[in-house]
């Protein structure tokens, strides 16, 4: 009896263009910018896109939240209708990718994973990357597709990560007691110190006690497209995205994390590069990896909650 092989976490453009010929794929613009661009990705999408593909918007198919955070997880029955008005069936193969070449679609890829739909993936290098090697793109919006029956899913338990339970966890130090989980911060170096200010005005920047630097872009390669200024993202090698963690939290811990006797928590700004975390220790094989949904806007924007400045 033939065991089928899992659904590849990545995807190039090759590969891509060949499971498209086969069939079956639905295929997901997830692009997301920062409140502080002028980019619109929406707008971006309806002007170049891969043949096929549908936006999602990560914003739109989101909970409500007490702060008003953004992008935060939805309930299992707005995914399902967000699934069935996009066209994705339950047995889809879900190929998501974005403008920047990883930013947006491992927070998208890491949804789907979260609500059990394991055939899903991410363009590694997005559509930039599509382009570089030579694929078509159209520049019309797309026609109103077939709806989908999509059934309500279960959420994976122990996938998200609340404030209570990050603050609980923050008051133990990870180095003596091998339960408590490490929590890694996506955010830039000196955001993460409280050097640098954050992008969100009236927020404090700075660290959840106990927690480790790890800058998203730090499990990334850029590349320039040959005679042009275009640069997009790829995940690293795997040796590469090991040195990463390792050079992060230890090679002990890392071994720990990588072989699943420890648990880790990712965080970021909003919740959106702690994807980027997810995915890289996802491609290490660590089995038990949760994301904290609201992460630092959400953990800074409480009056009562802890804040480190130092290293």
């Amino acid at each position: 009896m033939s065991t089928a092989m899992p659904t590849p976490y990545l995807l190039s453009p090759s590969q891509l263009r060949d499971q498209i010929s086969s069939g079956g794929v639905s295929l997901l613009d997830a692009s997301w910018f920062m409140p502080n661009s002028p980019r619109r990705p929406l707008q971006e999408f309806q002007g170049k896109r891969i043949p096929g593909a549908q936006f999602l918007d990560l914003d739109e198919v989101a909970s409500p939240h007490e702060l008003g955070l953004k992008h935060m997880m939805p309930s299992e029955r707005v995914f399902a209708d967000a699934c069935e008005r996009l066209g994705v069936e339950p047995n889809s193969h879900v190929v998501i990718y974005d403008t920047h070449g990883v930013f947006a679609s491992p927070r998208a890829l890491f949804m789907f994973r979260a609500f059990g739909h394991q055939k899903s993936s991410i363009l590694d290098g997005g559509l930039p990357r599509w382009e570089a090697e030579g694929f078509d793109t159209v520049g019309v919006p797309p026609e109103d597709g077939k709806r989908s029956t999509y059934p309500t899913p279960v959420l994976e338990q122990g996938t998200i990560r609340s404030y209570q339970q990050v603050v609980a966890n923050s008051l133990q130090d990870p180095a003596s007691d091998l339960a408590v989980e490490l929590v890694l911060d996506a955010r830039s170096r000196g955001r993460f110190l409280g050097t640098d200010p954050e992008p969100r005005p009236g927020l404090s920047s700075g660290h959840i006690p106990h927690s480790f630097s790890l800058p998203f872009n730090t499990f990334l390669e850029t590349h320039t497209v040959p005679n042009s200024s275009i640069q997009y993202t790829t995940f690293l090698s795997e040796p590469k995205l090991r040195q990463a963690l390792i050079d992060a939290i230890g090679a002990e811990q890392a071994e720990l994390v990588i072989t699943g006797k420890r648990s880790i928590t990712t965080s970021c700004g909003s919740g959106m590069t702690a994807g980027v975390l997810w995915l890289g220790l996802k491609l290490l094989g660590a089995a038990d990896v949760a994301l904290y949904d609201e992460s630092w806007t959400g953990y800074a924007s409480r009056a009562e909650s802890r804040i480190e400045k130092s290293a």
